[in-house]
């Protein structure tokens, strides 16, 4: 078995997938409002908007326990809604040495990938973390078919 390894999730959505990669680009500030019970605070420590170089942090909720996240925007490549965070910070550094986080979009789907590398054989693959993310995906699908 390897230290690296790779998560991918694709997910329908009934809003559309542009309207997701535009809450992750323009409105990631939104989400704590859209998913409070899992998203407690998002913040723009570098830049004002989602860019390239821009540096940026989440407070969250996984399994009952507040956790941490500080990420750099790596890429944004708006004709095919992907966007790349490398994680910089935070609780997911304790398992791994290095953690990316990809979205992508298109029509009616959303992809999560996770890229990773374990800091020992023993650190299990982060499969409830791409669980959490996933349903804070189908909860802004959700907000956004209401409105």
């Amino acid at each position: 078995m390897g230290l690296k390894g790779k998560l991918i999730v694709s997910t329908e959505v009934k809003c559309g997938g542009h309207l997701i990669h535009n809450i992750f680009h323009t409105n990631t500030h939104h989400i704590a409002n859209i998913s409070p019970s899992k998203i407690n605070r998002f913040e723009i420590h570098e830049g004002e908007i989602i860019k390239v170089g821009s540096i940026v942090s989440w407070r969250y909720n996984e399994d009952g326990e507040e956790k941490f996240a500080k990420q750099v925007i790596e890429a944004i490549d708006p004709h095919t809604k992907l966007i790349i965070w490398k994680v910089i910070e935070g609780n997911v550094l304790e398992l791994y040495n290095s953690f990316i986080v990809i979205t992508s979009s298109e029509q009616h789907w959303t992809t999560l990938a996770f890229e990773y590398e374990k800091k020992s054989e023993d650190i299990p693959k982060p499969i409830t973390l791409l669980g959490f993310f996933f349903d804070v995906i189908k909860e802004i699908d959700g907000h956004l078919l209401k409105q």
